[in-house]
């Protein structure tokens, strides 16, 4: 006698292996037959879960769009402004080290970005929230500059392959460490 895979972890496998795919191959050259393959389901099975790759690709997406949207509105809501800067930053390094797979391919795959468009914010919100917590109201333009060069730089090293070794941990200290120093804030020992 056996028993079925709940439909629920059959997916979670689903999107798992297509994010693998994704970064092995990037969004365009990963097929539906690709995901099935790596499943060892029918393409039919895929289709059960997902009608096309898009809706594969924005459900992968949706994890770490879904945070960095509740990172964005718990931070705005810290009353002194060291304070969101603080949350705004642990929080996207946290979000980078969790999804450092999904992260990579926020910052290289135009499939994850068109996934990223559909959301409530789009790219181009996410990117703007950010940097106006980090740069803060009115901000010169070395502050924008500052604030986009801590948040693209935690992203993609947080993302790299050549960084791929370092535990969660010690990627985690090293990112929030680097990340403060940029914004003026170094953590007090």
């Amino acid at each position: 006698m056996t028993t079925a895979v709940p439909a629920e972890d059959t997916r979670t496998r689903l999107l798992g292996t297509a994010l693998r795919l994704f970064a092995e191959h990037g969004v365009e050259g990963t097929s539906l037959q690709m995901i099935a393959d790596a499943l060892g389901v029918t393409k039919a099975a895929v289709y059960y879960h997902f009608k096309t790759k898009a809706e594969i690709t924005e459900a992968v997406a949706e994890p770490g769009i879904r945070e960095l949207d509740v990172l964005v509105v718990e931070a705005a809501k810290q009353r002194r402004r060291g304070a969101q800067i603080d949350q705004l930053l642990d929080g996207f390094v946290d979000l980078v080290v969790r999804h450092r797979v999904l992260v990579a391919l926020f910052s290289s795959d135009p499939g994850i970005n068109r996934a990223i468009e559909k959301s409530a914010h789009g790219m181009e919100g996410f990117k703007n929230a950010l940097i106006a917590i980090l740069a803060g109201p009115d901000p010169d333009v070395a502050a924008r500059v500052t604030a986009m060069v801590a948040l693209t730089g935690v992203a993609m090293a947080g993302g790299s392959p050549d960084l791929a070794e370092l535990d969660d941990e010690t990627l985690r200290r090293e990112l929030i460490d680097v990340g403060r120093r940029l914004m003026g804030r170094p953590r007090r020992h």
